[in-house]
């Protein structure tokens, strides 16, 4: 598979490894949006999140929940993004959490601010969704 964050897990690229578990692992990202921006995977392939089996997600998010209050140590604010599917941004088709410590001056803003506008749903379209959601 040619796959960045699988040749990484099986060690045929380098990677500033931070914690690894068994079923998961975090590692500076090459890329860096700020200083320590982490990203956290799991081990197994998977596009999206709800393709990981319950054990593998539990795991993930067991790591991102520890990798968070470091990264939050370098500048008391964190950002924890997932892309989750190509048209939601995901670069990568293999499941990661951006860990990217953020500050006041750093001129990236709220998830608000990636978007032109906000949406304006009538309440038959609100009750729809909702319905869907729901069931």
């Amino acid at each position: 598979m040619d796959c960045i964050f699988c040749k990484i897990i099986e060690g045929s690229i380098p990677a500033k490894i931070l914690k690894e578990t068994s079923q998961s692992i975090s590692f500076l990202d090459a890329f860096p949006l700020s200083k320590g921006h982490v990203l956290v995977i799991p081990k197994n392939h998977h596009q999206k999140i709800q393709d990981m089996s319950q054990s593998e997600n539990t795991d993930l998010f067991l790591l991102v929940h520890e990798m968070t209050s470091k990264v939050d140590s370098i500048s008391g604010s964190t950002l924890v993004a997932i892309h989750n599917g190509i048209d939601a941004g995901q670069e990568v088709p293999h499941v990661h959490v951006h860990l990217v410590p953020r500050s006041k001056n750093d001129s990236a803003g709220p998830i608000h601010s990636m978007f032109n506008s906000s949406l304006k749903l009538s309440e038959s379209e609100v009750d729809e969704i909702y319905n869907k959601l729901k069931n």
